[in-house]
């Protein structure tokens, strides 16, 4: 595969993961001030399919697109770009990894209360606030991302 081709592949995916992720994070914090069970219970479904279906192919495409380019085009490994951007990408995975488990335990809280016609037991709401406390670094890290792959400062 030549080298524009596959950064066509890796701009995509990276817009298709940190879209989704940014876009359903955005729905999932103001359904959940809008305090509306239903509401929540489907919107949280919603978001874990996302994350499924779009972020993770994302997240796995980014690297392997991202070692291809840099070897293709023979860039040094230990470039403060490259080592800097792989640190980034590897706090927003931690931060990641956990939100995917808080949302799909959510979800399951929400439909359950929905189903119920109860409301959201506390645990929901505690993981909420961890599920967007580490929303916060994983854009941000990845924000920077972005500036280190289009500047690739020396």
């Amino acid at each position: 595969m030549d080298y524009l081709t596959l950064k066509a592949i890796h701009i995509l995916s990276s817009v298709l993961m940190v879209g989704t992720g940014f876009g359903t994070a955005f729905y999932l914090f103001f359904v959940n001030r809008s305090r509306s069970v239903e509401a929540i219970a489907v919107v949280s479904r919603l978001v874990v399919k996302a994350d499924w279906w779009f972020t993770t192919p994302a997240v796995i495409v980014q690297p392997v697109s991202g070692a291809w380019m840099i070897h293709l085009a023979g860039f040094p490994l230990d470039s403060f770009w490259i080592i800097a951007s792989l640190c980034l990408y590897a706090l927003a995975g931690v931060c990641w990894l956990p939100v995917v488990w808080y949302q799909i335990r959510m979800g399951r809280m929400a439909v359950a209360a929905h189903e119920q016609k109860t409301a959201l037991p506390d645990l929901y709401w505690k993981y909420a606030r961890r599920w967007e406390a580490l929303g916060y670094p994983a854009f941000s890290a990845m924000v920077v991302v972005y500036f280190l792959m289009v500047q690739k400062p020396v």
